[in-house]
């Protein structure tokens, strides 16, 4: 179990990584954010590194659970295709500097932690590939669908929410689901 400071210092991180990157923030900013000296950070982590293994990895778990929760639905391939989508935006919007975080800093991760995440990456990734594969196979998707090609395309397309959509603007959650869902069946049925 991770303590409550600790854990406190895992969200800062997050947050300040999210924010301006992880060669932007310092082990003193960090501990400005929480009103500590940067020295006494040391007592909760190891290095900056280790907070942003445990950053990247909390948001790798987290889109692996919500693949998890999605090919689980019950129903044809455009409903788990949905729920991924769903589980997808979610992720994002619920832990916008987890997935900030693990979106754009888990390039300069170490070799080895780098590789873990990259794997389960792959296997978020393969999520999306089987679900339009199924789509193919049961006719309600194009024969000619690539499912790799839709896959890249559309986790594109997700990733990029935390760039633009804001919460209170005038697309709430459900439509942008539904907006992207539109969109890439377009392209596929």
């Amino acid at each position: 179990m991770v303590s409550t400071r600790r854990r406190d210092v895992i969200e800062a991180a997050g947050r300040l990584f999210a924010e301006r990157g992880y060669h932007g923030t310092s082990m003193r900013d960090l501990g400005r954010e929480l009103g500590l000296l940067g020295s006494s950070l040391y007592s909760h982590v190891e290095s900056k590194q280790d907070l942003l293994v445990e950053v990247v990895e909390e948001g790798a778990r987290l889109f692996e659970e919500s693949a998890a929760g999605a090919l689980a639905t019950t129903g044809a391939a455009v409903d788990r295709l949905r729920a991924l989508i769903d589980g997808h935006v979610g992720v994002i919007l619920d832990n916008l500097d987890v997935a900030r975080t693990f979106l754009n800093e888990a390039r300069v991760l170490d070799p080895g932690h780098r590789a873990r995440v990259l794997g389960a990456r792959d296997h978020y990734e393969e999520a999306f590939r089987s679900v339009i594969r199924q789509g193919v196979e049961e006719g309600s998707f194009r024969s000619d669908t690539d499912p790799k090609t839709v896959t890249i395309l559309l986790l594109s397309m997700l990733n990029a929410i935390e760039r633009w959509y804001h919460p209170h603007g005038p697309l709430g959650r459900g439509d942008l689901v539904e907006r992207i869902l539109e969109l890439t069946l377009r392209g596929i049925l």
